[in-house]
């Protein structure tokens, strides 16, 4: 699929590009010489903002730069990130189009016998899990504890990092968000740290009012020294409360679980994945409408408020999971957790 090839749409062509985006099952990014036209919307080019939501998403991506030509200063910035030693990828290089053709053909035949299933093991003990528990966040609006949603990744047979390791990923873990293209350029990140992990916070954004439907969003990415990465996100809400969607919650976690592969950090071929809910009993099984709020919902008894659901793990995954086997592993970890909720008994 080509931009220059879509038709006539009545959609935005950010829009339209990121919707192409999202049905490849490979992203292809040529580099040459011209960065391209900066946008106003985004303040970088098309080809760059697709960059970011391909890594966003944890596709599949094939670079080639093009050599023996000279780089202007924005295509130069750019290029150094796409290969950036510690957060990029291990690009090729072609000299004109016939070698770019068969470098290309050759590389998607080989993508093509690749089915890259996702492989379980038992683990031969639980795993020693850092749950980031209930602390209420006043980001989003309350001054009580709102639900929170936290996905945790540990690499398995990992020693985990020194103090010195641990510092040097501080100092990335922000411009590593950034580059997931899951934050917009213009917001503050606040980075924390503690003895044993370093987190970056992020801002919630503010709904234009109190019943205005607003879908889930990322608040925090914490690495902890055994090499843990935690994401917390806030859960789709409106008027109502915090909402368990069955069909959203496995989208959200499949989208936190590509964020966090998409931060270059765990590279352990096999991983432990958990999930949780805190505050529970501010929650109701139902269904998210972007514009429309409930006026009515089911939540569990006063005395279940501070009730979090959990996924216990007994198996390890392989690091697929992080990608493009993403969908797959949430649509284990969602069941797992509604299935807990004090009203699901009663669906």
């Amino acid at each position: 699929m080509r931009f220059e090839d879509f038709s006539a749409q009545s959609t935005p062509s950010r829009e339209a590009c990121l919707q192409a985006l999202a049905s490849a099952d490979v992203y292809l990014l040529l580099l040459g010489p011209a960065y391209g036209h900066i946008f106003l919307e985004t303040g970088q080019s098309a080809t760059h903002d697709e960059w970011q939501a391909a890594r966003a998403a944890g596709m599949r991506g094939l670079v080639y730069r093009k050599a023996g030509v000279t780089f202007e200063p924005a295509q130069q910035d750019f290029a150094r990130t796409v290969e950036a030693y510690a957060t990029g990828v291990f690009r090729d290089s072609f000299h004109n189009t016939a070698e770019l053709m068969t470098k290309v053909v050759q590389k998607v035949r080989e993508l093509e016998s690749d089915t890259s299933p996702l492989a379980f093991s038992k683990l031969a003990q639980p795993p020693a899990l850092h749950w980031s528990g209930g602390d209420g966040d006043s980001r989003l609006g309350t001054t009580n504890s709102a639900p929170q949603l936290e996905l945790i990744v540990l690499p398995t047979d990992f020693p985990g990092y020194s103090s010195r390791e641990l510092a040097q990923l501080a100092g990335s873990l922000m411009e590593r968000i950034r580059q997931t293209g899951t934050v917009k350029v213009d917001v503050a990140l606040t980075p924390h740290a503690s003895d044993d992990h370093v987190a970056v916070s992020i801002p919630v954004g503010r709904r234009p009012s109190w019943d205005t439907p607003q879908p889930g969003e990322l608040m925090e990415v914490r690495l902890y020294k055994t090499g843990q990465i935690s994401a917390r996100a806030s859960l789709p809400r409106d008027s109502m409360g915090s909402i368990l969607d069955p069909n959203a919650l496995p989208q959200q976690l499949a989208e936190l679980l590509r964020f966090t592969g998409a931060l270059n950090i765990v590279r352990q071929e096999h991983i432990v994945v958990a999930a949780s809910v805190s505050d529970a009993g501010r929650t109701s099984i139902d269904t998210f409408h972007p514009h429309l709020s409930r006026h009515q919902a089911q939540r569990a008894s006063f005395a279940m408020q501070d009730l979090m659901l959990r996924t216990e793990p007994d198996e390890s995954v392989s690091l697929v999971a992080l990608s493009t086997g993403a969908a797959e592993v949430a649509s284990h970890l969602a069941p797992a957790l509604i299935a807990q909720h004090p009203s699901a008994k009663h669906l």
